[in-house]
């Protein structure tokens, strides 16, 4: 039986949310001087969420067009700051996934642009770790699909997901796959799941599951 890990990104992995806001605040006063750029509390308030759904709510007094292609803007803008200045990696990140990915294959699956999973990887060399990788702005398809498309292009009998929102929860359980809450992330989950306090305690936990 072939299981792996498949994991999402902001509040699991890391917390890109302060680096985030300077980006978009930078990309924001070039494109619109006039306009004031977003708060780390505003990042972090809409992490999780689809791009459009993003746009709509931080820039939904533009037009929908423009909207888009501010946050198109923003989000290009931002791959290339965090690929230069990386985020906040949760403690013992790396340790622990080099221990992980010695018994399972790992994969990365978000809602973000494309492009944000490869600053990550590439800022600290953790492609290494991956197997594969997916996002909403790959393909348009909602967490649930992606998912289920890594699932099933890497031939996996089982998964498992680890993420820190219902949402995360909610697109594991539709795709299929078994959910672990990062409870040291951004949420809380409505109903009992298995919890991880600190990602470094992500392998013991897996040998109770």
């Amino acid at each position: 039986m072939k299981t792996g890990l498949i994991f999402d990104m902001d509040g699991t992995l890391w917390d890109s949310s302060e680096n985030v806001a300077a980006a978009w605040s930078e990309r924001i006063r070039q494109l619109y001087p006039e306009r004031r750029g977003v708060s780390k509390s505003e990042i972090m308030g809409v992490m999780g969420l689809t791009m459009d759904k993003i746009a709509d709510i931080l820039f939904g007094d533009l037009p929908e067009k423009e909207r888009y292609e501010l946050l198109d803007q923003c989000g290009k803008y931002e791959n290339g700051y965090l690929r230069k200045h990386g985020g906040v990696l949760y403690p013992e990140l790396e340790e622990t996934l080099k221990k992980l990915s010695e018994s399972y294959p790992l994969y990365i699956v978000s809602n973000c642009q494309s492009g944000y999973i490869e600053a990550f990887l590439d800022h600290y060399g953790f492609g290494k770790y991956f197997a594969d990788i997916e996002c909403y702005g790959n393909n348009l398809k909602e967490k649930s699909d992606n998912i289920a498309l890594v699932m099933e292009r890497n031939k996996l009998d089982r998964a498992l997901y680890i993420g820190d929102i219902q949402g995360d929860c909610n697109a594991a359980e539709k795709a299929g796959a078994e959910f672990i809450h990062a409870a040291y992330g951004f949420g809380t989950i409505d109903h009992e799941v298995p919890e991880l306090e600190s990602f470094s305690k992500l392998p013991e936990l897996l040998e109770t599951l």
